[in-house]
């Protein structure tokens, strides 16, 4: 097998582990292969290696590669193009055009923007882009989301949440999926899962507050911390390093 090969694997078996520690179904979590800064070779080599799931943070990257890909493989790869960057205000029409799940929503000024342009697309109503609101839970003013840091205490914090989730599910073209967050950078294990952990209850809090029919997906958990992410409910895990190497800079 190739680096990559053996690489996926083992992230696999790492998934898989870690969800039965947790009594969870492995197949309940999808496996995100951060591709931002890496060439579509890259994304084609990891296609074959049997990744279906590919991230990108930049729109640009992600409005150059996925033509690109699909005009390679066909448009029905089976490829699902996930944008999980901050999105700035002149970004949304490349993500209302070429991204299925975008993940980092932290505004509603781009929740507007967004539906504006997937109803001009014609995604609206037939192909609506399933939408993770990004929480800021640890706290820490480099980290882009809304303010959720102390939300079990703060009636003003629940308030906003729930309005921004009503809001975007009420928007056309935008469907609410779930909450996304990041852990601190290199806090101890006991920290990070305690931001996982509140990060899952609000997401069920939430989804009552709602009266969603389902539970709301959670996005969490990168190369460093992933396993973490997974005992504590992750849906959705974000890895690039632990499959692709360092990451490649332009």
């Amino acid at each position: 097998m190739t680096t990559l090969e053996t690489r996926y694997q083992d992230v696999l078996q790492t998934i898989q582990h870690h969800a039965q520690q947790a009594n969870r179904n492995p197949d309940d979590i999808t496996l995100v292969a951060v591709t931002k800064t890496w060439p579509v070779e890259t994304i084609l080599e990891a296609y074959a290696a049997g990744m279906r799931h590919f991230g990108e943070n930049r729109a640009d990257e992600l409005a150059e590669k996925r033509p690109y890909i699909e005009a390679t493989l066909g448009p029905n790869s089976g490829i699902v193009w996930h944008f999980i960057g901050t999105l700035q205000s002149r970004q949304t029409n490349p993500i209302a055009d070429h991204a299925d799940i975008f993940h980092a929503l932290d505004r509603l000024k781009i929740a507007h923007r967004l539906s504006h342009r997937l109803v001009e697309n014609g995604r609206a109503p037939t192909r609506p882009l399933p939408t993770f609101l990004e929480v800021n839970i640890s706290g820490e003013m480099s980290k882009s989301g809304v303010n959720c840091v102390d939300w079990e205490n703060s009636a003003t914090q629940r308030t906003e949440i729930r309005k921004f989730g009503e809001t975007v599910a009420a928007l056309p073209g935008l469907t609410l999926h779930g909450l996304m967050t990041m852990a601190p950078w290199e806090a101890e294990p006991t920290v990070i899962r305690t931001v996982f952990r509140r990060t899952r209850l609000l997401a069920e809090w939430l989804a009552e507050e709602l009266g969603m029919e389902r539970p709301l997906a959670l996005s969490m958990g990168m190369t460093d911390d992933y396993p973490l992410a997974i005992a504590e409910g992750a849906t959705h895990v974000r890895v690039g390093r632990a499959l692709f190497g360092e990451r490649q800079t332009h």
